[in-house]
């Protein structure tokens, strides 16, 4: 090993290295591509510190000066990014090593003049990086090794296409090394593109995984699993502890729960800023903190020397969160705990994560609070406290204490002070206990009264139940059964509260002065009537819906028409009128059913079989072309309304309305829907009701409006013609020059 990074790992206390540190550092392997999966805590950051040195360093094991990067480390997260930076930082100090560190969150102008000065090692998370070599901040033409640390948590979070520019970005000859807890296809397939003959190293701790951790599976009832949770934190009373949560919510929520149960605890989410986030790690690395709650977002990156416990206070979704949860503790040789709370919904997924993990745990419940309190006096009754030498000052006041209260009141008055600074235990029910169901005593004796609001009025419990506690003076358990029927509802009242409903009611005996009340027998079992018309959102039978599918079907075989079959011919008995349908298939008429009768206004027999009235014209008022679909209306001809006061027969003959003399059947208005406009007088150009002409009016859309124009000037132009004329008009046209378009404010 390098003489310069020796002396580094000496100083810090490693006697050995770690099998992952021993595996990286083979001579044979000191030029070569790596991919390395080994498990969260075994030392991968100094191990890929020191695979790199001989690509970096020179033969003297010192470095050049800075200027443009040497060396290269991606990590996932922030919190990561700043643990290798003060790993490479110590380990190659001796070596004379400027490291620097560029993520998100941080001010890029001063990351920018940092790099500006020089550097040996960038460490950066992918992102960040990325953008910094697109705006040309950082020279990588230098670069002699990229590291990528987690390179598959890296993927999941989808930085996939910012490692594939980085790495396209990078020169050819670089040395590329991968270090990540699992190897998934997707690294394997990155290594292939981005490797030259890579190495493939797999390090296990050979005990088993994560052998420094003692995991645990707690059991809990579905309630507590909060409750759990603050009685491990006072059991164990670890120096520094993590409780993993999946959501935001849920951080926030075990965070605010904690502090009010005294625990100094911190938050870590990503929607904290960077700089809360190094504050929150901070706290907890000074003492000011010992509680941690954090999403996944920590679960890599994290490394606090004294955390000695890990709470999954909900599972996550995949065995490697699990593996990588765990690895913050039991690092470097310490000794830590994982524990994860277990209610019954959730059982089953935790055997599977623990299978999957190939994790043998412990299964157990959570300490209970006699549990809490025994172990209490354990460490009371161990504190250095006890063998420390008394000052005089101590002895004086410890002589006037008992000269005022026994020794028995100074022990009591000890364990009451040690115990205030403490949050009290939580009382746990068994795992497997359910909730007891509260079975409600049998109602009685009783009496019943009558109220004059029923189903017919939709009286409904929901609005009686207050109505008579508010009005009566009574509780909801003075109240039985409530019984609703047609125009009367009866309710259950208890004998004991009965005199005090009339008494509150009074001699009116209504509720809010509308509704009456009287004492009645119990009422019988009614059936409840049917309900009118189809039930809402029920299938209809055969596709009817309304008052038509509950009428009787008796008669309806001879008037129905067969299914499938093509409309065909039909000739009517009304005199002039011939309804017809093209047919696809002729029905033959021995096979053809009898033709329906029509139905018109009226009842009984004689309204059914009587003929239907004539009426040649259409209907007088409905002014459309063909209404009654006689010869007439087929011709085009428009129904006849006649003049004001005259009936609809009075339709004069061998005249149309077109031209004087016209046949009957000829010419209509013009264009069928076509506005009647034109000059007036003339025949057939619709004809404008005589009298008074109206005020014509832009806001009445009614009225055809004739737009202003010198005295005895054309009032509009031909019939559908577009407004358009030289100055002097609304639109600064001709008077005249077209009668469709309204007008604009402005001057004549």
């Amino acid at each position: 090993m390098i003489q310069t990074l020796s002396d580094a790992l000496a100083e810090r206390g490693y006697d050995t290295l770690t099998p992952v540190q021993e595996a990286v550092t083979d001579p044979e392997l000191a030029q070569s591509d790596l991919l390395v999966s080994a498990q969260t805590g075994s030392g991968k950051t100094v191990g890929f510190g020191i695979a790199i040195a001989p690509t970096i360093l020179d033969e003297s094991g010192m470095l050049p000066p800075a200027a443009a990067p040497l060396g290269l480390i991606i990590a996932p997260t922030r919190e990561l990014a700043f643990q290798v930076t003060r790993e490479l930082s110590w380990l190659y100090a001796k070596a004379g090593a400027r490291v620097v560190s560029c993520v998100g969150g941080m001010d890029m102008r001063d990351e920018r003049r940092t790099l500006e000065r020089g550097a040996h090692l960038v460490v950066a998370t992918p992102g960040r990086l990325r953008d910094h070599i697109q705006r040309g901040s950082i020279d990588l033409t230098e670069i002699r090794a990229v590291v990528l640390d987690e390179a598959d948590e890296m993927l999941d979070l989808g930085f996939r296409e910012d490692l594939e520019f980085i790495l396209s970005e990078a020169p050819e000859g670089r040395r590329t090394l991968m270090f990540s807890a699992t190897v998934p296809p997707e690294i394997a397939r990155l290594a292939e593109r981005f490797q030259t003959d890579s190495q493939r190293l797999s390090v296990s701790a050979g005990a088993g995984q994560h052998a420094d951790i003692d995991y645990q599976a707690l059991a809990v009832a579905q309630p507590d699993a909060e409750n759990a949770i603050i009685n491990l934190l006072r059991y164990h009373d670890a120096q520094n502890a993590i409780v993993f949560a999946n959501t935001r919510a849920a951080v926030a929520r075990l965070t605010a729960r904690f502090a009010n149960r005294g625990f100094a605890v911190v938050s870590l989410s990503g929607e904290l800023s960077q700089s809360e986030r190094t504050h929150a790690l901070q706290a907890m690395r000074d003492g000011r903190a010992r509680v941690c709650v954090a999403t996944d977002v920590a679960a890599r990156g994290i490394d606090l020397p004294n955390l000695e416990l890990v709470i999954h206070a909900e599972p996550p979704s995949n065995a490697e969160g699990l593996l990588h949860r765990s690895g913050r503790t039991g690092r470097a040789g310490r000794k830590g705990i994982s524990a994860v709370i277990v209610p019954p919904r959730i059982r089953k997924k935790v055997e599977r994560l623990l299978k999957w993990a190939k994790i043998n745990a412990t299964w157990g419940v959570p300490p209970s609070a006699e549990d809490i309190l025994a172990r209490d006096e354990e460490r009371l009754l161990s504190d250095p406290v006890w063998s420390e030498e008394i000052a005089q000052s101590e002895a004086e006041f410890g002589a006037r204490l008992l000269e005022m209260h026994g020794p028995e009141r100074i022990a009591a008055a000890y364990l009451r002070l040690y115990r205030a600074g403490r949050s009290a235990p939580e009382e746990l029910s068994a795992p497997d206990a359910k909730p007891e169901k509260r079975d409600r005593p049998a109602f009685g004796p009783s009496a019943w009264v009558a109220l004059s609001v029923g189903r017919d009025e939709r009286a409904e419990p929901r609005w009686l139940l207050p109505l008579l506690c508010r009005e009566g003076g009574l509780s909801k358990d003075d109240i039985g059964a409530i019984r609703i029927q047609g125009s009367e509802s009866f309710v259950e009242i208890a004998e004991g509260a009965m005199d005090k409903l009339l008494a509150n009611v009074g001699p009116s005996m209504k509720l809010e002065g509308k509704i009456a009340l009287r004492r009645s027998e119990a009422p019988g079992d009614t059936p409840r009537p049917p309900r009118k018309g189809p039930r809402p959102g029920a299938r209809e039978e055969r596709g009817q819906s309304g008052p038509a599918a509950s009428a009787p079907r008796a008669d309806r075989a001879d008037r129905a028409e067969p299914a499938n079959r093509p409309a065909a011919r039909q000739e009517s008995t009304e005199t002039g009128s011939d309804s017809w349908t093209p047919s696809l298939d002729p029905v033959p008429a021995a096979d053809r059913p009898e033709p329906r009768k029509e139905r018109h206004k009226g009842s009984g027999p004689a309204a059914k079989d009587a003929p239907r009235p004539e009426r040649p014209w259409g209907k007088p008022s409905s002014g459309k072309l063909g209404a009654n679909k006689s010869e007439a209306g087929r011709a085009g001809v428009q129904a006849y309304k006649g003049k004001p006061g005259q009936s609809a027969d009075a339709r004069p003959e061998g005249k149309s309305f077109g031209k004087p003399g016209g046949k009957p059947g000829g010419k209509p208005f013009g264009k069928p829907g076509a506005k009647p406009a034109g000059r007036p007088g003339k025949p057939g150009a619709g004809e404008a009701p005589k009298g008074p002409r109206k005020a014509a009016s832009a806001s009445d859309t009614s009225q055809r409006f004739v737009p202003p124009g010198k005295p005895g000037g054309k009032p509009g132009g031909k019939p559908g013609a577009k407004y358009a004329g030289k100055a002097g008009g609304p639109r600064g046209g001709k008077p005249g020059a077209g009668g469709t378009a309204p007008p604009r404010r402005g001057k004549p």
